[in-house]
């Protein structure tokens, strides 16, 4: 899109929005977002991703491989109980690298969104003349490891470029996680008409900064994970709206930590009228909705 003072979308109040539901009178709409990255041991993790040292980063990046190894798969024996599939925001490099991860996702049929090719290299920091490439191959690969089109996007680091909706669209993705700005999905219009779902994502119930920047205990991220949906949940009465759980298997996925997420999934199945879904099917819904 070219450079604006607003994205490419009318604002939108939601006290003056149309009546918006879900399908079989669900008042929230719940989907879980596992970050599943993949850091090179040769390269410098970011600095805006926790890192800064030099490669070999040993601290960095061992924490992160604790992820891949261990973390992830205590992560779905989680979800697992609760019958919540995740939707992945998936480093294509974790295809060739890390296929059993793949393999187990794929069991649980888990949607893989695109999330780069490696969380040390961001969209933002390429080449412009690179980016449509990197996110070709994202989609591609995934596409190729999993055998099943890939439909939503989520930027390392939620970092974009004045290009990267179109990339994406010329990838044929329906829907992108990046703009963190409402609790309902919405349409983008691009400049020459072709359009995208955007799908609420979370700065705030999201694991990395709640324990990296603000120093939350486990106890009070599952605390801020219930309040948030007592809120959306009690407003989805009469405006359905979407709750995003953003997670990172070298976070959550260590035993001190594991327990918040299961406290607080069995908070949000003890209600009813909640559907726990994927990003995929939230943009395909939401795209119903607007319609109508």
């Amino acid at each position: 899109m070219k450079p604006r003072r607003y994205g490419p979308f009318p604002y939108s109040p939601i006290i003056r929005r149309p009546k918006f539901a879900w399908p079989n009178g669900a008042q929230v709409a719940v989907w879980i977002i596992p970050n599943i990255e993949f850091f090179a041991l040769d390269e410098q993790i970011p600095a805006a991703a926790g890192g800064g040292g030099k490669a070999p980063d040993i601290p960095g990046w061992s924490v992160r491989d604790y992820g891949n190894r261990i973390g992830v798969f205590r992560m779905m024996d989680v979800m697992d109980r609760y019958k919540a599939r995740g939707t992945v925001a998936l480093n294509s490099e974790l295809c060739a690298e890390h296929p059993e991860i793949i393999e187990e996702c794929l069991k649980r049929d888990w949607e893989l969104m695109g999330h780069n090719e490696s969380n040390t290299r961001r969209l933002n920091a390429v080449p412009p003349e690179e980016e449509g490439n990197v996110i070709r191959r994202t989609v591609e690969t995934i596409a190729n490891a999993s055998g099943r089109k890939v439909r939503g996007w989520l930027s390392s680091g939620l970092n974009e470029t004045w290009n990267s909706l179109d990339h994406f669209a010329d990838c044929g993705l329906d829907y992108v996680a990046d703009w963190a700005n409402d609790d309902q999905p919405y349409v983008m219009t691009l400049d020459d008409g072709r359009k995208l779902m955007s799908v609420p994502y979370t700065f705030e119930l999201n694991d990395k900064p709640a324990f990296e920047k603000h120093n939350r205990t486990a106890d009070e991220f599952a605390d801020m994970i219930c309040r948030q949906f007592d809120v959306l949940w009690r407003e989805g009465e009469t405006q359905a709206r979407v709750m995003a759980i953003a997670l990172h298997p070298y976070i959550t996925g260590f035993p001190h930590r594991i327990g918040a997420l299961d406290k607080a999934l069995d908070y949000i199945c003890k209600h009813d009228r909640v559907w726990l879904t994927t990003g995929g099917e939230i943009a395909e819904a939401g795209r119903r909705a607007l319609d109508a």
